[in-house]
């Protein structure tokens, strides 16, 4: 029986791939929390050992499907579109898992849903997968990947029910697997010529407006508390609004996978909540290595005061 062990929600920003020298320039000195909070997710992922990482790229826009990379093998030279002054030259080579990205599909289908596993040696990469390949360090540990797409014409309850899909499949297999995802919570840029608030680029006060600053907070503490159910009764009204990168679809995906609003995991902070051209990011981690596989027995409650 197949068992999510842990979780997160990780920020990707192109800026973390700058050289330490540049990013403590733009630190006022010191370097971005998110380098440390690399760092820290590392050893929970480390310790865990899983057979697979899913990366729920919110960068990877794709229409009328939710996609799932089924490739066995990528190896290649990134170079971002978005930013190539800066984000290029960056190596990679890591392993691909189609099995599972197949067995995702066969479960979708009966579910009567839109995941669709994809092979093909020629798709694109995206910074919000590669990155973290590079600061998790998941290509020396070979661990394979599988790449989920952010489905752009999608309400939040497809998002979920993707979610749902891979959690389902990867009950059905024989893996531990750690699901990231890649992407920030509010995401509204600052414009051009924006100055910033504060000296140091990555505070707080850079974020893009007080109203995203306070809603990411709440969301955050939410996350803590494991109240996911209020996060997505506050969906529609709030958090789409905002929004958060990719309408929350790295996010809600995962949800749905861990449970949707069943889901009750709290979340560990591992990093500092900081400004990215005006959006709200942060590392938070969701360890569920000692919960049961689906399935399992577990004991019964016994309720004080009740008699048999």
């Amino acid at each position: 029986m197949g068992q999510i062990v842990g979780a997160a929600l990780v920020s990707h920003h192109p800026g973390l791939m700058q050289c330490e020298e540049f990013r403590r320039a733009m630190g006022a000195g010191e370097d971005s929390d998110l380098i440390a909070g690399f760092a820290r997710l590392r050893e929970r992922i480390d310790a865990l050992a899983p057979d697979v990482v899913i990366i729920f790229d919110s960068h990877w826009f794709t229409t009328g499907y939710h996609l799932v990379d089924a490739w066995e093998k990528y190896e290649g030279m990134y170079i971002s579109d978005e930013m190539p002054w800066y984000l290029h030259g960056v190596p990679y080579k890591y392993r691909g898992h189609p099995e599972l990205a197949r067995a995702i599909e066969v479960v979708s289908r009966e579910r009567g849903g839109y995941n669709r596993a994809v092979s093909h040696p020629d798709l694109g990469r995206h910074y919000a997968t590669v990155n973290l390949i590079k600061h998790l360090h998941l290509e020396l540990s070979d661990t394979p990947i599988v790449t989920v797409s952010s489905c752009q014409n999608c309400a939040w309850e497809h998002f979920l029910e993707s979610g749902k899909a891979i959690g389902e499949a990867i009950e059905r297999s024989d893996l531990r697997v750690v699901l990231l995802g890649s992407g920030a919570l509010s995401h509204k840029f600052n414009e051009i010529d924006w100055k910033p608030k504060h000296p140091r680029i990555f505070h707080e006060s850079n974020v893009s407006s007080p109203e995203n600053i306070a809603s990411d907070k709440g969301a955050i503490a939410l996350m803590q508390a494991g109240r996911h159910d209020e996060i997505l009764a506050r969906w529609d009204d709030e958090y789409r609004r905002k929004p958060w990168e990719a309408f929350g679809a790295h996010y809600l995906q995962m949800l749905g996978a861990m449970g949707g609003a069943d889901c009750t995991d709290k979340g560990e902070t591992l990093s500092a909540y900081e400004n990215a051209r005006g959006t709200g990011n942060i590392h938070i981690w969701f360890d569920r290595s000692q919960k049961p596989a689906a399935g399992a027995q577990t004991p019964s409650r016994v309720t004080e005061g009740v008699q048999a």
